[in-house]
């Protein structure tokens, strides 16, 4: 555990956090064929952001005092993820929400612990196919739909 990092990180997305919810209320309430504002996503991704900052914040105080072994940063894993993050913003209107996020979330899965292939694939196809029916379908949102190959 690094407490300084920790602590600096909490704080940059709870300002981030701060942002994202002060730039969702300039967005406009209407929306094409959706009875969800596109302001909410926004709005509430920069109130959990603050949420957990606000919680990693408090627990670098409880950190023990004890020195640490200095851990190998994973500059390897970092860019993987990161371009799988990039092309995931590039493919997301190309093969739809569903799909774009079940193969992020897998690549970030495997990337970070190998193995566990199984479990990887059902956690990812639960989130994306969930949050797509949940947002799409319950709540009347609209989301990049699926490829039409």
């Amino acid at each position: 555990m690094n407490k300084k990092f920790d602590r600096f990180a909490g704080v940059a997305f709870l300002l981030i956090g701060i942002l994202f919810l002060i730039e969702s209320q300039k967005i406009s309430d209407s929306a094409y064929g959706s009875s969800v504002g596109p302001k909410i996503f926004p709005m509430w991704l920069g109130i959990v952001l603050m949420a957990l900052s606000i919680r990693l914040i408090y627990e670098t105080f409880k950190y023990k005092t004890e020195e640490s072994k200095k851990e190998k940063l994973q500059y390897k894993k970092f860019f993987i993820i990161f371009g799988s993050a990039v092309l995931y913003a590039f493919f997301l209107e190309k093969i739809g929400y569903a799909v774009s996020t079940f193969l992020f979330l897998l690549i970030a899965f495997q990337t970070m612990e190998r193995g566990k292939v199984v479990y990887s694939v059902i956690i990812s196809a639960a989130f994306s196919f969930g949050v797509y029916y949940l947002f799409s379908e319950v709540l009347g949102g609209s989301l990049p739909g699926f490829p039409l190959f």
